[in-house]
């Protein structure tokens, strides 16, 4: 009789259980979302967090606030989000360095591949290469001439280790074999800034960064990484045109969830991703931003798991060549 009790209570928690679940799910979301980004208020990531969580936000019912918790090249933020309670009201966006910080980084609060649901991909950001606008060369195979004849004077400005402009900067040199002065800033902003006042030389950076800089003439721009040239900036060749052969580089972003978070809760903030992707007004701020949004293939918890699997693999032996790691 115990064991046919015991039984019936198994068999009723499990009922529970599902029913909780069930029930979560359906009702899903009840409450404000945290959306956290890893980087500091008014940079290209945040800018991007902030047209999605926009849109997710009328597509949910529920409010998505963005809380940027910068610091140690994306992975304080991580950490915050891998750490948090897996029910769906904790989310992350995050660019590229998710991928990068799992070879940048001896020492992570969290495993890359396993602390994490996958919701989908956002975008996939082209970068620029820029300098400041008096610097001497007039186009790229000018400027890598002379970047190699003065390596000990020209400086690279970077938004810090892990960021996008550090990892483009990284690319670069080893694009060109020839390691520059790289200058580090605690973010985005300080950096831009003293491009604009020539402290620095050269930088190279999301166009969600750039454009408006580039469109307004207080930078010179000399390329950008992507397949092909840009519309809102088509007078600006691409690297690979520009004779830097298989120098594409962009730099993408995804949303994640805490690892455990049920399924269909994860499911859910992966259609609404996928509804935010269309919208017209992320769209056309995206495109003013020199990018598109990912399909509705891409915007899916397997892509998003694939891209980082493929590009950890990617960048591993990039990063481990230059030998720049962070404790």
């Amino acid at each position: 009789m115990k064991t046919l009790n015991a039984m019936l209570g198994m068999t009723a928690l499990a009922a529970i259980s599902l029913f909780t679940t069930t029930a979560s799910a359906q009702t899903y979301p009840e409450r404000t979302i945290t959306m956290v980004v890893p980087f500091s208020a008014g940079g290209p990531t945040d800018t991007v967090a902030r047209l999605v969580a926009e849109s997710m936000s009328k597509d949910l019912g529920q409010q998505i606030v963005v809380e940027n918790v910068g610091g140690a090249g994306g992975t304080l933020g991580a950490g915050r989000v891998a750490s948090s309670e897996a029910d769906g009201y904790t989310i992350l966006l995050h660019h590229i360095g998710m991928a990068t910080s799992a070879t940048l980084y001896r020492k992570l609060a969290y495993d890359t591949l396993n602390a994490f649901e996958y919701v989908g991909l956002v975008t996939e950001v082209p970068m620029t290469i820029v300098a400041r606008k008096d610097f001497e060369p007039t186009d790229l195979k000018g400027m890598i001439d002379y970047v190699k004849a003065n390596k000990d004077t020209v400086t690279v400005a970077n938004a810090g280790i892990g960021a996008a402009s550090h990892l483009c900067g990284m690319l670069f040199m080893s694009a060109i074999e020839t390691p520059l002065v790289t200058v580090p800033y605690k973010g985005t902003g300080p950096a831009m800034t003293d491009l604009l006042g020539g402290q620095v030389d050269i930088m190279c950076d999301q166009t969600t960064n750039t454009t408006k800089q580039i469109q307004g003439g207080t930078i010179k721009a000399y390329a950008v990484t992507s397949p092909a040239k840009l519309p809102v900036l088509p007078d600006v060749p691409t690297a690979m045109e520009s004779g830097l052969a298989d120098f594409e580089v962009g730099i993408w972003h995804g949303v994640y969830s805490p690892k455990g978070t049920p399924a269909d809760v994860n499911e859910r903030l992966a259609k609404s991703l996928q509804l935010a992707l269309k919208d017209p007004n992320v769209v056309d701020r995206f495109a003013e931003l020199g990018t598109v949004p990912s399909s509705e293939a891409d915007a899916t918890p397997a892509a998003l798991k694939a891209k980082l699997e493929s590009e950890i693999t990617r960048w591993k032996p990039v990063i481990e060549a230059a030998g720049q790691y962070a404790d």
